[in-house]
């Protein structure tokens, strides 16, 4: 454990898990107690998942790295069964209008979609150095319904948050793979009035969209989120009123343990507190690209910038709705926000490119010594 302490990633890592803790705490406190009778319901909960996401990536960083790239690739498969259990009666559960989880015991649920956005990264990769192996043998309609059916999936749920993700990741990976520009014009070209049709056709996403135009226009409904969210930025200001101290989250600032977080943070710690947790993001993002280009393997470099983009863009995002820069979007905040499912899966993502920059020691280690143990056999 203690040469892990020398990585600068895993430190910021469990530096956002123990922020994670303070924030839910802070955050949720006075909802639990009216909800659950129980201040610190939510914190207990929480707890018990960050030391099950703390296990799971000292765990996944230790996973022989062959057996990953081997076998990465059927986490997609397993994520998709699990994305469209959610739409089974009895076994999918509905919340907030969306049906993205599923029940497990001791009233723990489980959000597929969340495991589903890494394990795209490793299929991409496996396919990435396959592809002159088996894959010209798959006739392309077999591997675009594999890859693609899931995603309908979510739209199904829906999860359109996920669904956008997937896709932008997918072009980034593309992009920096060699893919041709005028491939990448002509798909843009047909994403972008796809991405127009699949929000305005939908009336609550069109409300969305309107609401982030004009929160003014509809303050006690559409765009109260919004507004209470820049509010509780207002009254912030430079170095907040204090940790604990906020008044968004008693009942005026909607999801404020969930989505909307960051607004809480951005009241008790200010602007300087808001900008300081963004510039860890912000590293924790650069390390991972940093590693992406360090690696010498293509399934390595993939893995690393694929689960990096992932990361970056949750974060973007769920910034970008609190600041009124976004249309509102069902994405908690990596780290921060509450949700099991979410931790642990994080942790599961950066154990792996841990699990790449530990594997970076072990290849210097073995072509410093490797020589000389054959020099010696000889």
């Amino acid at each position: 454990m203690l040469r892990y302490l020398s990585s600068s990633l895993f430190l910021a890592i469990i530096a956002l898990l123990g922020i994670g803790l303070v924030q839910v705490y802070s955050s949720s406190f006075i909802f639990a107690i009216e909800s659950y009778g129980d201040g610190l319901f939510f914190f207990k909960k929480q707890l018990f998942f960050a030391l099950l996401a703390f296990a799971v990536l000292v765990g996944t960083i230790h996973i022989p790295f062959r057996y990953i790239e081997k076998y990465g690739w059927l986490m997609w498969f397993v994520s998709s069964l699990a994305v469209a259990a959610t739409l089974i009666p009895g076994i999918g559960v509905k919340v907030g209008g969306a049906i993205r989880w599923i029940q497990l015991p001791l009233g723990f649920r489980m959000e597929p979609g969340e495991l589903l956005k890494i394990s795209f990264t490793l299929l991409f990769a496996s396919l990435l150095v396959r592809k002159q192996n088996y894959l010209s043998r798959i006739k392309w309609h077999w591997l675009a319904l594999f890859v693609l059916a899931p995603l309908g999936l979510l739209l199904k749920q829906p999860d359109f948050g996920t669904f956008a993700i997937i896709l932008m990741v997918a072009v980034t990976l593309l992009f920096a793979f060699g893919l041709q520009w005028k491939y990448i014009i002509a798909s843009m070209a047909v994403m972008i009035p796809a991405f127009y049709f699949l929000v305005m056709s939908v009336p609550y996403r069109r409300a969305r969209v309107l609401a982030f135009l004009d929160p003014w226009a509809d303050p006690a409904s559409k765009g109260f989120q919004v507004i209470q969210s820049m509010l509780s930025f207002h009254s912030g200001g430079l170095t907040g009123v204090g940790l604990g101290q906020g008044q968004g989250k008693l009942f005026f600032l909607p999801e404020a343990h969930t989505d909307f977080t960051m607004a809480v943070l951005g009241e008790e710690m200010g602007f300087v507190g808001f900008v300081l947790i963004l510039a860890l993001y912000g590293f924790v993002v650069f390390r991972g690209i940093q590693i992406a280009v360090k690696a010498e393997e293509t399934f390595k470099r993939a893995l690393a910038l694929g689960l990096s983009v992932t990361f970056g863009l949750s974060v973007f995002i769920n910034a970008g709705v609190v600041m009124g820069l976004l249309p509102t979007k069902g994405l908690t905040m990596p780290f921060l926000s509450y949700g099991g499912s979410s931790l642990v899966s994080l942790c599961f993502m950066f154990g792996l490119i841990l699990n790449i920059e530990n594997s970076f020691e072990e290849d210097k280690f073995s072509r410093r010594f490797g020589s000389r143990f054959d020099l010696q056999r000889k």
